[in-house]
Parts: structure tokens; sequence; C-alpha cells
């Protein structure tokens, strides 16, 4: 049994029991897509513009400085009837872990001993076994970030089968959620006419952000991307299966992310903040093959992701695997930029 937070939200409002698989995300804006001044029609949509900000290339930015921090956590309470051993995917990737200037630490209510190990995709994980009853999970934390939008390069290239490396030869092939051997003839029939390259890729965002409708009453742990695609609907965690399929199905390497995607740099969602999903498509560039970003859902060049883990789909990386059913009673995540007069004080 898997914990999916943004069906979780919905489901503390109408239900209040949870029985869940996986990851998603709540936070919407209008779309904002960079494309190159002689893109055509066909891959700028109406309303696309530029984005604003500097393209982000490593943990600094041109200056070698951070000039943004950003606060995040959650308070997560559930309930179980019998003892339920659980791995949990709450803390930011390792790599970040040298811009953390507050350690987001793990707090357990009711005290229960944890192990923190890492899974078969790089994840950090926390092993613990929920005692019967109420447990809580907490954790708060302050991050550096360089205040710069996700990184462009519509020089990209798509990588052969032949140039993928080994280690992400899987990020290629189908999973439990992403159905790209069912998808394939759809992805070539609708794709495969287009210029390989960043482009295409975009496009294929583009296709989804405006196929799939967002719906917090309508998320599904049980919806697959050919789902999605049937059913026109779905929650990130859906634009982003959607999107590995149709990408896998173009031979185009791609993983699925969960993580924290506060309002940073846009208009304040109308819904309380929750995890996000997005993707990460494997592209060929001057300096070699690169993860590069991509949000469906949003369809935008965001600032501030903190990713948190990454996988094949959703199954890889639910936020609280129980092994046994749980109720979520509480569910609160927090994700802003922390103001100079907060700083100061």
């Amino acid at each position: 049994m898997r914990f999916d937070p943004c069906a979780s939200f919905c489901a503390t409002r109408a239900t209040a029991h949870w029985l869940s698989a996986a990851m998603a995300g709540s936070t919407q804006s209008a779309p904002v897509v960079a494309y190159p001044a002689d893109a055509g029609p066909a891959l700028r949509p109406r309303g696309a513009r530029e984005p604003t900000g500097l393209a982000a290339g490593s943990s600094r930015n041109s200056s070698g400085s951070f000039p943004m921090r950003i606060r995040f956590g959650f308070d997560i309470t559930i309930h179980c009837a019998v003892p339920t051993p659980l791995v949990c995917r709450l803390t930011p990737e390792a790599a970040r872990a040298g811009d953390l200037i507050v350690a987001p630490d793990l707090v357990v209510l009711p005290e229960v001993p944890f192990a923190v190990e890492t899974d078969a995709f790089g994840n950090l994980c926390h092993r613990l076994t929920a005692p019967a009853g109420d447990l809580t999970l907490h954790a708060r934390g302050l991050i550096r970030d360089t205040g710069t939008i996700d990184h462009t390069d519509w020089s990209a290239r798509e990588l052969t089968p032949e140039e993928v490396p080994a280690d992400a030869l899987a990020y290629l092939l189908p999973s439990r959620y992403v159905e790209s051997d069912l998808l394939s003839q759809f992805a070539w029939d609708t794709f495969g006419g287009i210029a390989p390259g960043w482009g295409r890729v975009q496009a294929v965002n583009d296709w989804v952000h405006g196929r799939l409708m967002f719906s917090y009453p309508r998320a599904s742990i049980f919806r697959t991307a050919q789902g999605a695609l049937n059913e026109g609907t779905g929650v990130c965690r859906d634009f982003a299966h959607l999107t590995l399929a149709i990408l896998r199905a173009l031979n185009i390497p791609a993983r699925y992310v969960n993580g924290y995607l506060g309002d940073i740099g846009v208009p304040p969602a109308a819904v309380p903040m929750d995890f996000a999903a997005w993707t990460e498509v494997l592209m060929g560039t001057n300096e070699g093959p690169r993860w590069m970003t991509f949000d469906p859902h949003n369809n935008a060049r965001r600032i501030g992701r903190i990713v948190v883990a990454r996988g094949r789909d959703a199954t890889d990386v639910p936020l609280v695997h129980s092994f046994g059913p749980h109720a979520l009673t509480r569910f609160t995540v927090v994700c802003e930029e922390e103001r100079a007069a907060a700083i100061a004080a």
C-alpha cells in the first residue's frame, strides 16, 4: 500500500480515509513555455511567452551565489489498526545536502526507531514500523537555491538507443503505470513526424498539458498512462505518466520525479500546497548526456524545485509505503521562499 499525497488531499476532505499508491501534486499555473524566436506555429501555442530569470545549470547562479532560501517540510499523520512497516521517501535528494541550511530531520511521534537507507534508484528512505494507533511524521528544512528557472536548451538532441547509458536503459521500457508498449503506435502516429530534439519533447509536453484536465476529485491510484489518455483527466502523476509513456515509445529515455514545488515566481495556487510530480528526460548536449526537467502539468519552466525521489513511475517513489492498511488523518506541506525580512529577523 502506498501513499499518494495528491489524491490524499481529496480523500482527507471527502472520506477521511486513504489507501493509496504513489505520488502527484497540486500546484497549478497557466502555461508558461520557453520557445525560441524562430519556433513555428506548430511549436508555439497561443499564450506562450518567454520565461524570466536565468537558466539553472548548476547549484549556483552565474555569480556563484545563492540568492534565494526556500523553507519546506510536511506534517503527515496516519492511523494504523495494527503495527505496520513503513518505507518513507520524504527527504530531499542527497545531491542537495550541501545546499541545506537547516536539515529536514525526520521527527516521528510517538518515537520509534528508524533506519536511513538508499533504495535501488538512489533515493533516501526511512524505514520504521508504525505502532497501532496514530503516527505523525514531521520535518522542516531550509535550503539555498539559485532562484533561477529550469534549464532550457533548444539545441539538445535526442539520443539514439545505442547512445543511452546502461544505467538509463530502464527508462526506455514500459513500467507499472507507463505502458509505452501499448501506446507505441499512437506515439509514432502523433509525434513521429516532428523533428527529433528538444522541440519534439516539448511538443509532447504541450500535447499532454492540453489533453488532460486536472481534477483532484477524479484522482485514482489505479489510473495508468493509457487510462489518463482514455479518460482525459488526472492529477500531476497522470500528466507525468502519460508523458513518460509517449516519450519512451519514441525511444526517448524519461523518468518520474517527485518533490517540492512552491508557488515561487508564479501566482499562488487556489488550493493548499502539495507535493508535485514531473519528469526528467535524458538528452544529448555538448557536454554529454544530461537529464532535463519537463513538467507537463504546469507546462512551465519554474523556480525552486526540490527533488525528493526518482524512479520509473509512481510505483517506485511513494512518499509513504505501508505494508498494510492505514488511514490518512492529517496532511500538510510547506514550500515557500523565505523573504529577506524573515532572514534578517
